[in-house]
């Protein structure tokens, strides 16, 4: 686990400060700690720290995202963000890469990139308005037939106040048949508006999965953990499996092993060329909770020669 950072701290500032607020202590340390003017020991990395935290609070979509995944955590708090943190967040540009940013920083918004701030009042001559960008989570089913969803999106905006606020829009947004993870579905016109008569700018949104109870998947091809009794691997059988489609049977091998990845051809999320469904075996031993069950694990113990560390002879 990294660190969480603390970007408030870094700046001494509370979770309530304003944009203005934000803007003088950066100043302020920006002199003080820059390499130029402080050449004691520490003064470049602590202006590179302070410089990150500016990046993050003094941009309004930055510092609602921060503010929302950083609620519950402290500086040096050991700190993983978790699945889909980020979904819902509207920003603006197509992001970029940060130089000499940290890792934390990465982790969380290498995506958004660093913007230029808007200079000077808007042209009056007509002007195409910018993209915006957000990711969102939609149900792996919904790939396999299409739908319509209610997607809720959180703008970040500058209130009266100079505080940071999140206003909230709702959109009805198809979702294509055989989309995958990663892909953008693009809506015409839903992003910023534009100058003038110039038009308004499109709303990229990049899909990713919700957790699904049975599958998971990898591109185009899916997943399934398929439990198997003993006798079933060892000897082979037909066992029913289910498929996003509809249930199937499915043969398992005499011989198969732990972990064997068995190929449904076609069963995965249907692309132009669909992908497949892999049933992952898992063995799974019943339990002597029986006197039967004793009786027959007591049978197999003396019957079978079988030595499950064999290969660990030798390796101490």
């Amino acid at each position: 686990f990294m660190q969480f950072k603390d970007y408030y701290e870094v700046l001494g500032l509370d979770r309530k400060a304003t944009q203005d607020d934000i803007k003088r202590s950066y100043r302020k340390l920006a002199r003080k700690f820059h390499p130029d003017i402080n050449k004691e020991a520490g003064a470049e990395d602590k202006f590179k720290e302070v410089s990150e935290a500016n990046e993050v609070l003094s941009d309004t979509e930055k510092r609602a995202a921060y503010d929302q995944v950083g609620q519950n955590f402290s500086a040096g708090q050991d700190f993983k963000p978790p699945p889909g943190w980020d979904a819902g967040f509207e920003f603006s540009g197509a992001g970029g890469d940060q130089q000499s940013a940290s890792d934390f920083f990465e982790t969380l918004f290498g995506r958004m990139g660093a913007r230029e701030p808007p200079r000077g009042p808007r042209p009056e001559y007509p002007a195409h308005g910018e993209d915006h960008h957000a990711k969102i989570m939609i149900d792996l089913r919904d790939a396999f037939g299409g739908a319509t969803r209610a997607i809720s999106l959180s703008v970040p905006e500058v209130d009266e106040r100079d505080r940071v606020v999140l206003k909230q829009k709702t959109l009805n947004v198809q979702i294509p048949k055989g989309i995958t993870a990663g892909q953008r579905i693009r809506l015409k016109g839903q992003g910023a508006p534009g100058t003038g008569s110039g038009a308004a700018g499109d709303l990229f949104l990049e899909v990713e999965f919700r957790s699904d109870p049975l599958y998971r998947a990898d591109g185009r091809n899916l997943y399934l953990e398929l439990p198997v009794a003993p006798w079933e691997a060892a000897l082979g059988a037909s066992v029913k499996v289910p498929t996003p489609t509809g249930p199937i049977m499915l043969k398992v091998p005499p011989g198969s092993f732990q972990g064997r990845e068995l190929r449904v051809k076609g069963r995965g999320i249907p692309t132009a060329e669909p992908g497949d469904l892999y049933a992952v075996l898992k063995i799974v031993l019943p339990p002597a909770a029986t006197d039967d069950a004793k009786a027959a694990y007591t049978e197999m113990a003396s019957r079978l020669v079988f030595d499950p560390r064999a290969n660990l002879e030798g390796q101490s």
